[in-house]
């Protein structure tokens, strides 16, 4: 049998976790994990030995978090850009007193990132979105008007 770390040709090999993967390992690489089954025994010592009865006991992992399916467009909900959201990023940045060069720094963005957001040239990603309502604590974001739907 072949060891699926080193390739090494073996006779007896282990089951072995190592971090979440499950592998058959020779005697040498089986130090790295944690054996799942008990050591190889050698025939000639298993013939007068008696068989074990008992089964591993696996148990759940505890403290993780489930694997459960999310909708992410549900925990987004459905907010857009309000209609003005570049000068309410520039009356809040000047309210405070910083530059364009100030406020990049702050978001770890550009200066001319900035300067694109706040003339409404630039339509920034949700998560720039969050970093400047967090920062500059104005709202940018709000439900679609029912009435300018189509």
């Amino acid at each position: 049998m072949l060891c699926e770390m080193c390739g090494k040709e073996t006779a007896l090999s282990a089951r072995v976790r190592i971090e979440a993967t499950v592998l058959n390992l020779c005697p040498d690489c089986a130090k790295f994990g944690e054996r799942l089954d008990p050591p190889p025994v050698p025939a000639a010592a298993a013939a007068g030995a008696r068989p074990r009865s008992t089964a591993p006991i696996v148990r759940p992992p505890s403290g993780r978090r489930s694997l459960e399916e999310r909708d992410l467009y549900k925990d987004i909900g459905e907010l857009e850009l309000v209609p003005d959201w570049g000068k309410r990023v520039r009356l809040a940045r000047e309210a405070r007193v910083w530059t364009p060069e100030e406020l990049g720094k702050r978001l770890n963005e550009k200066k001319s990132v900035v300067l694109k957001i706040e003339s409404g040239n630039f339509h920034p990603p949700d998560e720039l979105v969050r970093k400047l309502e967090r920062l500059l604590q104005v709202r940018l974001r709000a439900p679609p008007d029912p009435s300018s739907a189509p």
